[in-house]
């Protein structure tokens, strides 16, 4: 059986966001942040206050990576932990005034590495090509 990596979805797919990823930590690395803090950022900034466990249902990483993450993020000042009153064993995870403060800078780096890598689709095609995305990660999910 032959294998053509131009023509498998997965290769395409993890290039793709391995390219993705070296463009955003270029734009983010002024900011104190790595590419791997991203996914947490993003959920702490909607929601803050929440369990490790909680991270991991949303944001698809190994528990020993989240847990090696945090660390580090805890490190640099972007996080903080406290107990959680309902769960003696588990801890609250909150943003620093930090981790605050960089949230539109952060955002606005996304937004133009996004802006410069689907420039080359019209409006309706980046449209479509975000609603596969969706579907196909809804799929790997649910199988």
């Amino acid at each position: 059986m032959d294998f053509e990596k131009e023509n498998s979805a997965g290769y395409l797919v993890n290039h793709m966001a391995r390219l993705f990823a070296k463009e955003l930590q270029h734009h983010i690395a002024p900011l104190g942040i790595v590419v791997g803090q991203f996914p947490v950022l993003l959920e702490l900034w909607l929601k803050d206050g929440v369990t490790q466990k909680d991270l991991l249902a949303r944001i698809d990483v190994e528990q020993a990576t989240l847990a090696n993450t945090l660390n580090r993020m805890e490190r640099d000042g972007l996080i903080k932990r406290t107990k959680n009153p309902a769960d003696a064993r588990a801890q609250l995870i909150w943003l620093t005034e930090k981790a605050t403060a960089l949230r539109n800078s952060a955002y606005e780096s996304a937004q133009n590495v996004n802006f410069q890598a689907l420039q080359v689709l019209t409006e309706p095609e980046r449209a479509q090509f975000m609603d596969y995305m969706r579907r196909v990660i809804s799929g790997i999910r649910s199988s």
